[in-house]
């Protein structure tokens, strides 16, 4: 598939040797996912079609309680406070760990591309260097981490929970 034109495929797998609760958040100016937070039991898998442009992000919750009769509950990690199953418009509460994507359009018609596409010529705005100063661990430009931010052109995704063979 070619990602630009269609989108991009994001398939969620959990290897863990219990339930998690994947959560997920679209950007503000991105349509939600078909869902926004979900149960997925050891073992499982669920396959998302996000469309050109989607940007957003996945993380994992763990130790959740919810009632099965409402669907109301907690979670220890990575709660979104929506007190639900999905969470609704509502980001991961710390301790979690988010992994961010941005779909961009056909061609490449995202931030920073063309003669503008390397760390050398895409360089942080006066406002982004605001917000690193207040917030240095934060992240708030396109070339601001090369050691955690990657690339790929057309390709669709896998986001596996306990990955190691071990469990």
């Amino acid at each position: 598939m070619n990602a630009g034109i269609q989108g991009a495929t994001f398939t969620v797998v959990n290897r863990c040797q219990s339930t998690i609760w994947p959560g997920i958040l679209a950007n503000a100016g991105s349509q939600p996912l078909d869902s926004t937070g979900f149960e997925l039991p050891s073992g499982g898998t669920r396959t998302f079609q996000a469309p050109p442009s989607w940007s957003g992000r996945f993380w994992g919750r763990t130790g959740c309680q919810f009632d099965p009769s409402t669907n109301q509950g907690t979670c220890l990690t990575g709660d979104c406070g929506s007190n639900q199953i999905e969470c609704n418009g509502q980001n991961a509460k710390p301790p979690a760990t988010l992994a961010e994507f941005t779909v961009a359009p056909a061609g490449g018609q995202d931030y920073c591309s063309g003669e503008f596409g390397s760390p050398d010529t895409c360089k942080p705005s006066r406002y982004s260097e605001m917000f690193k100063s207040a917030c240095p661990r934060a992240y708030s430009y396109a070339y601001d981490d090369a050691s955690s931010t990657f690339t790929c052109s057309g390709a669709d995704y896998m986001i596996t929970f306990c990955p190691s063979s071990t469990r």
